[in-house]
């Protein structure tokens, strides 16, 4: 098959029913059982996603090192990083977009390297340009991707009226695509790459360019198709939005720095306590702090510092350091650390270990 692109330059969705499987709803097939050859966690629960040692080398640079990971039917999965990271790529490969130099996976039960057409055949993917037609109206941009995946007019009537609910756009369905605001055309082009309800959906970085209000209202949409039972793999270097995600992958120069669950990386990452400090110059203190011994890290949020300290009462020896440098502090409270303090440790971590 094919794949149509976009004329901003973006894949469409791509999907229909995997070769020989069975299928939801008139969709493609329920994920989990392994298609070519089982797939469950040692625990039992079905998988969707399994990766073995995945890598991608362009020339002498490699672009994604050997990643590892298992996503569980129905989770949302999120795979985390800064930009270059090796996220995109890496959702290239499962979406049967890229070979792989080393390593394969399987998506849905299916082989990314030797059947990489089925696999585009059975799942849905969104990319970072939304991957709509920027000159149709919303009612021809359903139209035109519910011929892609062979919809029946019946499916497409009932799947049109669903999307355009979902999305907000009651009433604009006449309207051009490219006069939509950023979240409107976000969450119209999730609804297209969902016509042909796949069990797995790929997201890269579908929020990038979007305001607060439309990233909520876009992840309130993922966590409803979660809950119906669809597989969401989501790329992001939006630190809170990982917040939202069952299992994380965190992401650095094409490596695994980390996985688990959010819970779980601040549990076992940020080990001690963590203080937000308010002072009027946070630059000049987080350099007087980086000398300070009790200090194990330390950066800048807005115009506060956090400070990770192994042990509580050792922000007093802190505090100190910075008035002792005419830095006095106006405020300072213990927090509960966030993934972004999580992301900074485990990167300057590396860095040292790096030499």
């Amino acid at each position: 098959m094919n794949v149509p692109v976009g004329r901003d330059g973006g894949s469409p969705p791509i999907g229909r029913d995997a070769e020989g499987g069975g299928a939801r709803d008139g969709g493609s097939p329920a994920i989990g059982r392994d298609a070519e050859g089982g797939g469950a966690r040692d625990g039992g629960s079905p998988l969707a996603i399994r990766t073995r040692q995945l890598t991608k080398r362009f020339g002498s640079f490699t672009a994604v090192d050997s990643v590892s990971f298992e996503v569980a039917v129905g989770s949302i999965f999120g795979l985390l990083g800064a930009n270059g990271a090796g996220k995109s790529t890496t959702i290239r490969m499962l979406c049967g977009l890229l070979a792989s130099s080393s390593g394969t996976a399987e998506v849905g039960g299916i082989d990314i390297n030797r059947n990489p057409e089925a696999v585009k055949r059975s799942i849905g993917y969104m990319s970072q340009c939304f991957s709509l037609y920027d000159d149709l109206t919303v009612e021809e941009n359903i139209t035109f991707f519910g011929g892609v995946y062979g919809l029946s007019n019946h499916e497409l009537a009932e799947r049109k009226r669903e999307t355009v609910r979902q999305a907000g756009l009651e009433g604009r369905e006449k309207a051009v695509t490219r006069e939509l605001s950023g979240g409107w055309k976000q969450r119209l082009a999730l609804g297209c790459a969902m016509l042909h309800r796949p069990g797995i959906i790929f997201l890269d970085e579908p929020t990038g360019g979007t305001d607060p209000i439309s990233r909520r209202l876009f992840w309130d949409i993922i966590n409803e198709l979660a809950e119906g039972g669809t597989t969401v793999l989501v790329t992001t270097h939006y630190l809170d939005e990982a917040e939202y995600c069952n299992e994380l992958v965190l992401m650095h120069a094409g490596r695994i720095v980390a996985q688990g669950s959010p819970g779980k990386l601040k549990r076992e990452v940020i080990t001690g306590a963590v203080f937000e400090v308010d002072c009027a110059d946070p630059v000049a203190a987080m350099e007087v702090l980086r000398g300070c011994p009790v200090v194990q890290e330390t950066a800048i949020f807005a115009t506060r510092l956090h400070v990770s300290l192994e042990r509580e009462e050792e922000i007093g020896i802190a505090l100190a350091a910075l008035e002792n440098a005419g830095l006095p502090v106006s405020s300072h409270a213990r927090i509960v650390p966030s993934l972004e303090d999580v992301f900074i440790r485990l990167i300057d971590t590396q860095a040292e270990s790096l030499g």
